[in-house]
């Protein structure tokens, strides 16, 4: 890989696997100094073992613990480039009539509030840059932004809410003639290891991979690289002139019908 990030600092919420680790490898690879937030301790050791990343107990929900969190990214690296907002759950969704407010608010605290929170720190680190206020924030919202699922209430309402919160965000920062800019991403299905072990439980196992792969109209699910390769480009220099941007990555499932 390329050396692109050399002296860059980047923070990824919710980087102990999936999308966020698999860009955690991703930015560490091009010389990107990586520090990437969770709760899973062990996933953790692994990750910096391989990347030689940094890794930050932290839930993006808590507010009070931001501050701190900050101020270590600051001591240590005296500045931040690179933010991806990357945290989300969907535990305990459920439909719009069987859903309880305490799983409603659980959602919206991680996916939206978490979210706001991760972009609010970032800007305010990336405006006292020593060169200038500068940076890329990228937030991951998916598919359902367009197309909820009828099952996932909160989720699918998070993920739409947030194209207003990166619109909003991404004005303020060009109203302020500032070089940050803000995006977000939707990605389709991925094969995770979350998606993977649902179809290694299943009954058969390569039907329910053929149903997830259905699911694209290109007849695949997408790949963590892949997903991790768009958070790259639009986290660097190529990308300097895109803000307030949605980018879909889902194998053309949004782009309309498919058809008979």
């Amino acid at each position: 890989m390329s050396g692109r990030f050399h002296g860059k600092v980047a923070l990824i919420t919710g980087g102990t696997s999936g999308i966020g680790a698999g860009t955690v490898r991703r930015l560490a690879s091009e010389g990107a100094k990586v520090v990437f937030t969770g709760s899973k301790a062990g996933a953790a050791a692994a990750l910096c073992a391989e990347t030689g990343a940094e890794f930050a107990p932290h839930r993006v929900e808590d507010a009070a613990a931001w501050d701190s969190l900050m101020a270590d990214i600051k001591a240590k690296h005296g500045r931040l480039d690179i933010a991806f907002a990357n945290a989300g759950i969907e535990t305990g969704d459920s439909s719009v009539e069987d859903i309880t407010l305490e799983a409603w608010q659980r959602v919206m605290g991680v996916n939206l509030t978490g979210v706001m929170l991760t972009i609010q720190h970032a800007i305010r680190a990336m405006r006292a840059n020593p060169d200038g206020p500068a940076g890329s924030i990228i937030v991951n919202s998916s598919m359902s932004a367009y197309r909820p699922l009828a099952n996932y209430v909160a989720y699918s309402a998070s993920k739409g809410a947030l194209i207003a919160l990166m619109k909003s965000s991404a004005l303020h920062c060009a109203n302020l003639k500032t070089r940050i800019r803000v995006n977000s991403i939707h990605p389709g299905v991925v094969e995770t290891e979350l998606i993977r072990g649902v179809i290694d439980r299943s009954p058969d196992s390569a039907a329910a991979r053929a149903q997830f792969n259905a699911m694209s109209a290109i007849g695949r699910m997408g790949r963590v690289e892949e997903i991790a390769a768009l958070v790259a480009f639009l986290a660097s220099d190529e990308a300097g002139f895109i803000s307030g941007s949605e980018y879909g990555i889902d194998g053309a499932s949004t782009a309309g019908m498919v058809g008979v």
